[in-house]
């Protein structure tokens, strides 16, 4: 019998087996992770919102679907949490504001459906920077990273990480616009994929860029990853972005052959100035691995990657249009960090973000072009390991512009192609550091098995932080 504080620490896959063979049961399983949960969370600050009740009782009836036979497949049982910018029935919603405190949405969005359709159970709403707009500035307790306390988990999706990588949570959900969902991965060392635009429905997701916005899964293996997307990926006839084209079956598509894959190193990006040399050793050393488990290696050059922030940071001017009415009436509610970007955006002229178009179209070209001749592209996630928290906002806006620097994300979300990052190594002082993978639009497939191929050559992933 298997004592209920082990449960958190089984892998998706794990905890699938043993719920379908009826070794544990999922009250057993949701009671270990809210075990965890009330441990931790006053000092992780990684839940704004636990469905405690919610949960136990799904997971009685969880119980009971499988008394009856009735397995609906891997995510059976299986406890999840999301990002607070996910609307939720009856559950409070609050996309990381306090102004949002009461808002209780009917119904649930599409991807959460989608969870509870698979038999996924839901532990409750996680925190993230307010509005999911900048990547530091939280309006409730700043997330905390589980590797070290005195640092930040990477946003906007802070809590997915936090949660997903201190065990309180089996895998989440998280929303990437620029690297929402990466930054976190490669901060607390987890596997979070970025889906291709359009791939995963945005039906009941409070918005933050209508052109780059994306959920994706924050998990703990790559295995985990991919039956997360499984579960959520598809056409959405409520959301007229979507495509209608087929799922494959990710965890299928698993099989860690990398004979004859073409590997591309952006060079623009490992060798890019913010990126610290502990970092580009650990990236450098991950694509020797890839050359060993037999894929052909090569540098390639992206150049315009060097002014992809420039131009995500201009074409931000999407951000305020979702809020309008509160920038005109409830202005100063907004923290400070959103109301000076909020003001600014709303200035700027029609001729630049028309400009930052063009070169989005551009970059774009550039990034399929260097896929024709290559499956995939790897480069650092992010230049620098997590940074530690300060104060906000005003007398450390030097330290916040080099950290928002370090993103190397966002050539991937203005290509709306797929991207995900994963741990690839350590620094001196035991912090993760993210290895990003990318790859033409629709082939997840592809960038799941090459970092599958990698997670099963190497050990990074089955460390556990201090907590």
């Amino acid at each position: 019998m298997m004592e209920k504080a082990e449960i958190p620490f089984l892998s998706v896959s794990q905890l699938s087996e043993l719920i379908k063979s009826r070794q544990v049961s999922p009250v057993e399983v949701v009671e270990g992770y809210l075990e965890r949960i009330d441990r931790l969370n006053d000092r992780l600050y990684a839940y704004l919102t636990v469905c405690r009740d919610q949960a136990v009782e799904a997971a009685r009836a969880s119980e009971r679907e499988l008394a009856r036979g009735e397995y609906r497949g891997p995510l059976h049982g299986v406890p999840v949490a999301v990002k607070d910018q996910l609307n939720t029935a009856g559950i409070r919603t609050t996309c990381g504001t306090p102004i949002f405190n009461d808002v209780v949405p009917d119904e649930d969005a599409t991807v959460i459906a989608k969870l509870k359709s698979a038999g996924a159970i839901l532990l409750g709403k996680l925190n993230m920077t307010e509005f999911g707009t900048t990547s530091l500035s939280h309006a409730f307790d700043t997330a905390r990273n589980p590797w070290d306390l005195e640092r930040f988990t990477g946003g906007s999706s802070s809590g997915s990480g936090g949660a997903t990588a201190a065990f309180m949570c089996a895998t989440s959900l998280g929303e990437d616009t620029g690297g929402s969902v990466r930054g976190p991965a490669a901060w607390c060392g987890l596997v979070g994929l970025r889906p291709t635009w359009g791939r995963v429905s945005r039906h009941g997701l409070r918005p933050g860029m209508w052109s780059m916005d994306t959920i994706g899964p924050l998990s703990r293996t790559v295995e985990d990853c991919a039956l997360t997307l499984q579960a959520i990926a598809g056409h959405d006839p409520h959301d007229a972005y979507t495509w209608d084209v087929p799922v494959p079956d990710y965890r299928a598509a698993l099989d860690g052959n990398l004979a004859g894959k073409r590997v591309g190193v952006v060079k623009e990006l490992l060798y890019a100035e913010v990126v610290e040399p502990e970092v580009r050793d650990a990236v450098s050393q991950a694509v020797h691995v890839l050359a060993a488990l037999g894929a052909q290696v090569e540098e390639v050059s992206i150049p315009l990657t060097r002014h992809a922030n420039t131009i995500s940071s201009v074409l931000r001017v999407e951000a305020p249009t979702n809020y309008r009415e509160l920038i005109r009436e409830r202005l100063q509610e907004i923290k400070h960090d959103n109301r000076i970007s909020y003001l600014t955006w709303s200035l700027t002229p029609a001729l630049a973000y028309y400009k930052a178009l063009k070169l989005r179209a551009l970059l774009r070209q550039e990034v399929l072009a260097a896929l024709e001749h290559a499956d995939v592209l790897v480069m650092p996630t992010m230049g620098i390991a997590a940074p530690k928290i300060e104060p906000d906002p005003i007398i450390d806006s030097k330290e916040r512009s080099h950290r928002n620097r370090a993103g190397l994300t966002t050539s991937f979300s203005l290509a709306s192609s797929p991207a995900l990052s994963m741990c690839c190594g350590f620094t001196s002082e035991n912090l993760p550091i993210g290895l990003q993978i990318g790859g033409k639009p629709f082939a997840e497939q592809t960038v799941l098995n090459v970092a599958y191929a990698y997670q099963q050559a190497t050990d990074w992933h089955g460390r556990r932080p201090p907590i």
